[in-house]
C-alpha cells in the first residue's frame, strides 16, 4: 500500500498545489472562461518572448516540451549549448519524477524508470535505439557526454508511433538541430576537479573536462551545420571494505567455524581496498541538415565516443572459512561478538594466513552511431524516411596478482569489528606495509587469474512512415500516421579467462621500479600496505595464456540475433468537446520478432578434441500493442491527461544466450543443464495513467500522476523439471562402465518466464519560481518531487542466492519512495542552486568477479549536490560564465547488505568532487 510520509518535500508540494488550486480557481471565474481563446494564446505567445537564460532556461524549455506533448512526458532540457543542468545525463535523469539512480563506481549510471529496472527501459539518440556496451541492451548513459546532449525526452507512455519503446519507459536523447538557431554560435568549456579522497598509488585526485561545440548555418539558412567535441578526464579514488557472501549458519551450525556458537550468522571472508585510476572519454557529435524549402528537410547524424577505464585495487584479504593452505593451527575464533539478531559482529580470528592482492582493470568502449532522415511533403502527405547504424565494442582485461609473507606459513591473529554504517575493522598481528616481504607465490587463492572479455553490438535500421490528413467527416482526428520499421540486431561476447602462473624464476618480490607508493588503509584499521604496477608485474615474472576452449570457458561465450519488424497506425486526435479541449492520438502496434542464438557447449563424451558441440535455438512471435493517449485541456491552463496501453520489453540480450553447461548424471541416466534460454518471451504489461497538470504558462507547473502497470509475466531464473533435451543427448556417448540409458528428459536451470504481479505509484511535481508567491523573492525557485511506489510482484533468483536468498524478492530496481529537491536562485548573470535526491532501499545489480550478474540490496542514499555561478552578460567579458560545483557533497556512502542490514557486503566511499570551470560563448 502507498504510505507517503509528511517530510518537508511532501509540504513542499502540497503547497505549491495549493497555490495551484488557488490560481486555478481565481482564472476560472466567468469573466475568464468568457475570454476570447485567441486572446489567451496571444498573452501566451507575448510571455514567450520574454528572453530568459541560465536555469529558468532549461526549466521553461523542459516545461513547454511536457506541456505539448500529447503523452505523459518529462523533459530535461539545456541551459545553454553545451550546458545540461548537471555533470552527466544519468544525474539529470534521477532528478525527474518517477526516475531514480543507481550509483557505479561512484557515478549514477543505471537508471530505474517507475520502480523497474533498467531491464524495462529503452534509450534513444534522435528517436532512434542504439547499442551498448554492456552485456544487456541497457544503455550506460555515462558514455554520452553531457556537453553534446541539448536534450532529453522520457516518454512514461506510448503511443502506436514510437518505435523502440519500452515497458517503463523510453528516453530520447537528442543532439542540436543547427537549422533550430538563428545565428552562430560558437561555445567552449573548460572544468578542472578534485576528488577529496586525495592521491593514492600512483593516481593524483586532480581531473578535467573540456568542450567545444560549433553551429552555423549557410546559403540563406537552407543548410546547417553543428559540431560538438567533449573531453573528460575523471580520477577513480575509492575506500571500500568488503565481507564475502553468503551470510550463513549453515557452517557454524555444523561446527566448522570453531569459537562461534550454531545458530550464528557468519561470513567467511573480509576485504579493505583502496581503487585509484582515470576514466577517459573522448566525444565528437556532427549535424548536417539541409532545408531547400518547407517541403523537404535532410538531416544527416554522427556521433562517436571513445571511453578507457584503467583502475587497480589494493587489497588486503582475510580468508575465514578454515582454509588457510591446509597449516595447523587452523581457524579459531576467539571473544565473538553476535549481536541480538544472531550476526557475528567481531572478535578474534587466529590461524588465518592473509593476503595482499592487486586486482586490475582495463577497459575499452567504443560507440558509433549514424542516421539519416528525409522528411517531405508529397501533396498534403508528410512522408519521413529514416536509415540508421550503430555499432559498440568494449574490449576488457581484468588480471588478479597474489602475495603472500614467506617463508610459508606466516599465520597471522586478527582482530575483526563488523559496523553497518562505517568502515568494519580489521586488524592484523603482522606486518604487512614492506614489500620486501611478500612474495609473488602460490598463495591460498594461487599466484592470479585473468580475463579478457569482449563485446560487440551492432543495429541496423530502416524506417518510412507517413502522415495522412484525415477526412473532415473524421473531424475528431487530424492526421493519421502509418509506418514500419526494420531493425537487426546482433551482439556477440567472447571471455577467455585463464589462471596466472608463476615465471620460471619462481617465488619473488617486486622490483622497486614497479612500485607505487602505497596505498593506506587506514579507515579499515589496517595502515598501509604496497601498491604495484600489476600488468607489469604479470608481464615480468608471470605467465598468462587465456582461452576460451575449456570446459568450464565455452558457455562463457555467445551471440544473440533480433531481427524486429515494426508495423503500426497511429489516428492523432486534435479536436474541441465544448470548452474542452481534447488532443492525443489513438493506435496499435504490431511487432514481429525472431529471435536467435548461436553457442557452443562442452559434451565430455565426446571423442578428444571433438567435446566442443554447437548449439543454435530461437523463436519467432508477434505482438499487437494497442495505446491511447488523451491530454483534456481545461481552462485556466489545466490539462488532465489519460492513457491506456498493451506494452512489451524485450528479455535480456545474456538471458537469450543459447549457450549452457550440459551432463548427464552417469548413475540414473538423467540429462541436466544450465545456462541462457533463446526461447523466451518478452515481458508484458497492460498499462494506465492518469496525469492532473496545473501550468503558469511555460514558466512553472504542479503535477501529480498515477499509474498502474500489470505484469503478465517475468523473467527469472527456475529449475525445471521434464526438460525435453532430446537434441543434445542424440550423440551422447556413454561411457564405459554407465549401465543405465540416458533419459531423454533432465532437470535444466535457466531463465523462464514466470509469474507477474501488479505494480503502481504515485508522482506529485511541482516546479515554481517563488515570486508567484512573494514578489520580493524574485530569482528564487524549487523543483520538486516525490514518488511512492508499490508492487506486489515477487521473484526468486537463484544465481543472486548468496546475496539476496533463495526466497522470493523484491523487483530489483524498486524504491518505495523516491524524493527529488532542487532550491535554485538566478538573478543578474549570478546562479545557484542545491539538489538532493534521495531514494530508499532498494535491489540492485551489480557485476561480480566471474563478470555475471547479480542482485544485492542496497541502502536507500541522500545524494547533495550544489553549484553557483556567475555569467558576465554585457562588456568585454560578454558570454563568460564562471562556476564553481560541488558533487556528492556529503561524500555518501554506498552501502549493500545480505538480507539485513547488520550484515554488510560493502561499505564503499568514492569522496566529494569540487569542480572549477569556465564557459564561453560568441
Amino acid at each position: 500500500m502507498l504510505t507517503p510520509k509528511r517530510n518537508l518535500l511532501c509540504l513542499s508540494i502540497a503547497v505549491a498545489m495549493s497555490m495551484a488550486t488557488a490560481q486555478a480557481w481565481a482564472q476560472s471565474t466567468p469573466a475568464d472562461t468568457e475570454a476570447d481563446p485567441a486572446a489567451v494564446k496571444t498573452d501566451a505567445t507575448d510571455l514567450d518572448r520574454v528572453k530568459v537564460t541560465g536555469i529558468r532556461r532549461g526549466i521553461e524549455g523542459a516545461i513547454s516540451v511536457k506541456k505539448d506533448a500529447t503523452s505523459i512526458v518529462e523533459a530535461i532540457s539545456a541551459e545553454d549549448i553545451g550546458k545540461l543542468p548537471d555533470v552527466s545525463i544519468a544525474e539529470s535523469l534521477a532528478r525527474l519524477p518517477g526516475l531514480a539512480a543507481q550509483r557505479v563506481a561512484g557515478r549514477a549510471q543505471v537508471i530505474s524508470v517507475r520502480g523497474l529496472s533498467p531491464d524495462f527501459s529503452t534509450t534513444l539518440l534522435n528517436g532512434r535505439e542504439v547499442v551498448s556496451t554492456g552485456d544487456n541492451r541497457s544503455v550506460e548513459f555515462d558514455q554520452y557526454p553531457s556537453e553534446l546532449v541539448n536534450g532529453v525526452t522520457v516518454y512514461k507512455t506510448p503511443d502506436a508511433g514510437l518505435v523502440g519503446q519500452g515497458l517503463s519507459g523510453t528516453v530520447d536523447m537528442q543532439t542540436v538541430r543547427p537549422l533550430s538557431f538563428g545565428e552562430r554560435v560558437i561555445a567552449l568549456g573548460g572544468r578542472y576537479q578534485r576528488n577529496s579522497l586525495g592521491k593514492a598509488a600512483n593516481v593524483d585526485p586532480y581531473g578535467n573536462r573540456f568542450s567545444a561545440s560549433y553551429i552555423d548555418q549557410f546559403f540563406d539558412k537552407t543548410l546547417g551545420l553543428s559540431i560538438g567535441y567533449a573531453h573528460t578526464d575523471t580520477p577513480i579514488q575509492e575506500n571500500q571494505v568488503g565481507l564475502y557472501e553468503p551470510w550463513s549458519t549453515q557452517n557454524t551450525d555444523s561446527g566448522n567455524r570453531p569459537g562461534v556458537a550454531p545458530g550464528t550468522y557468519f561470513s567467511d571472508g573480509i576485504k579493505a581496498l583502496r581503487r585509484t585510476g582515470n576514466s577517459k572519454r573522448d566525444g565528437v557529435m556532427a549535424t548536417l541538415q539541409y532545408r531547400p524549402s518547407n517541403a523537404w528537410t535532410s538531416t544527416l547524424d554522427a556521433f562517436h565516443t571513445e571511453a578507457e577505464q584503467v583502475d587497480t585495487a589494493n587489497q588486503f584479504e582475510v580468508n575465514l572459512s578454515n582454509y588457510n593452505g591446509g597449516y595447523a593451527p587452523g581457524l579459531n575464533i576467539a571473544n565473538p561478538q553476535v549481536n541480538g539478531n544472531d550476526t557475528f559482529t567481531g572478535g578474534t580470528a587466529s590461524g588465518v594466513y592473509p593476503l595482499v592482492r592487486g586486482m586490475y582493470n582495463k577497459r575499452k568502449d567504443k560507440i558509433d552511431a549514424f542516421g539519416w532522415n528525409n522528411a517531405f511533403n508529397v501533396g498534403a502527405v508528410k512522408v519521413n524516411a529514416d536509415l540508421n547504424y550503430s555499432k559498440a565494442t568494449r574490449k576488457e582485461l581484468n588480471l588478479e596478482s597474489n602475495l603472500q609473507l614467506t617463508p610459508m606459513p606466516q599465520l597471522d591473529t586478527v582482530g575483526l569489528a563488523y559496523r553497518n554504517n562505517d568502515f568494519s575493522q580489521i586488524s592484523p598481528g603482522l606486518n604487512y606495509s614492506n614489500p620486501e616481504s611478500l612474495f609473488i607465490t602460490n598463495t591460498i587463492y594461487g599466484s592470479g587469474y585473468g580475463k579478457v572479455p569482449q563485446v560487440e553490438d551492432e543495429l541496423k535500421g530502416a524506417r518510412l512512415q507517413a502522415s495522412l490528413p484525415m477526412p473532415e467527416a473524421l473531424s475528431w482526428f487530424s492526421d493519421l500516421d502509418v509506418g514500419v520499421n526494420y531493425a537487426r540486431r546482433e551482439k556477440t561476447k567472447h571471455q577467455p579467462e585463464g589462471n596466472i602462473n608463476l615465471g620460471p624464476q619462481g617465488d619473488t618480490t617486486i622490483a622497486p621500479d614497479l612500485q607505487y607508493a602505497p596505498v593506506n588503509l587506514g579507515f579499515a584499521g589496517i595502515g598501509y600496505i604496497p601498491a604495484w604496477n600489476v600488468p607489469g608485474a604479470v608481464d615480468r615474472y608471470m605467465q598468462f595464456s587465456p582461452n576460451e576452449d575449456a570446459s568450464y570457458l565455452v558457455s562463457k561465450a555467445w551471440t544473440v540475433l533480433e531481427k524486429i519488424t515494426t508495423a503500426w497506425m497511429r489516428a492523432d486526435i486534435d479536436t474541441q468537446w465544448g470548452e474542452v479541449g481534447v488532443r492525443g492520438n489513438l493506435g496499435v502496434q504490431l511487432q514481429h520478432t525472431d529471435q536467435s542464438s548461436q553457442a557452443n557447449y562442452w559434451d565430455g563424451s565426446q571423442p578428444a578434441g571433438s567435446e566442443v558441440r554447437p548449439i543454435d535455438d530461437g523463436k519467432t512471435y508477434n505482438d499487437w500493442l494497442p495505446s491511447l493517449n488523451l491530454a483534456f485541456q481545461f481552462p485556466a491552463d489545466q490539462t488532465l491527461r489519460f492513457a491506456l496501453a498493451k506494452q512489451v520489453a524485450r528479455p535480456r540480450v545474456d538471458q537469450m544466450r543459447a549457450s549452457l553447461e550440459f551432463g548427464v548424471d552417469t548413475s540414473t541416466g538423467k540429462p541436466g543443464a544450465s545456462g541462457g534460454n533463446p526461447m523466451l518471451d518478452p515481458w508484458r504489461a497492460n498499462a494506465l495513467d492518469i496525469s492532473y497538470e496545473k501550468y503558469f504558462g511555460e514558466k512553472a507547473y504542479v503535477a501529480a500522476a498515477f499509474f498502474y502497470k500489470d505484469l503478465k509475466s517475468y523473467i527469472y531464473t527456475q529449475t525445471r523439471d521434464n526438460y525435453d533435451f532430446s537434441d543434445l543427448v542424440a550423440g551422447y556417448v556413454r561411457p564405459p562402465g554407465m549401465t543405465v540409458p540416458v533419459q531423454t528428459t533432465g532437470t535444466f536451470s535457466a531463465p523462464f518466464n514466470g509469474k507477474g504481479g501488479k505494480l503502481r505509484g504515485l508522482e506529485l511535481t511541482a516546479s515554481l519560481p517563488l515570486d508567484m508567491v512573494f514578489a520580493p523573492l524574485e530569482g528564487f525557485g524549487i523543483q520538486a518531487s516525490a514518488t511512492f511506489n508499490d508492487s506486489d510482484v515477487k521473484i526468486k533468483d537463484p544465481e543472486s542466492a548468496s546475496s539476496v536468498g533463495d526466497g522470493a524478492i523484491s523487483l530489483p530496481g524498486l524504491s518505495d519512495r523516491v524524493y527529488n529537491l532542487t532550491a535554485y536562485f538566478e538573478r543578474n548573470g549570478f546562479e545557484a542552486r542545491v539538489s538532493q535526491r534521495r531514494r530508499s532501499d532498494f535491489i540492485g545489480e551489480i557485476g561480480n568477479f566471474n563478470g555475471n550478474r547479480t542482485l544485492r540490496y542496497v541502502v536507500g542514499e541522500n545524494i547533495t549536490d550544489a553549484q553557483v555561478s556567475y555569467t558576465f552578460g554585457s562588456g568585454r567579458l560578454d558570454g563568460l560564465s564562471l562556476l564553481l560545483q560541488a558533487s556528492n557533497l556529503t561524500n555518501t556512502p554506498y552501502r549493500t547488505y545480505a538480507g539485513s542490514k547488520d550484515r554488510p557486503l560493502e561499505y564503499i566511499e568514492w569522496g566529494r568532487t569540487i569542480v572549477l570551470g569556465v564557459n564561453y560563448k560568441f
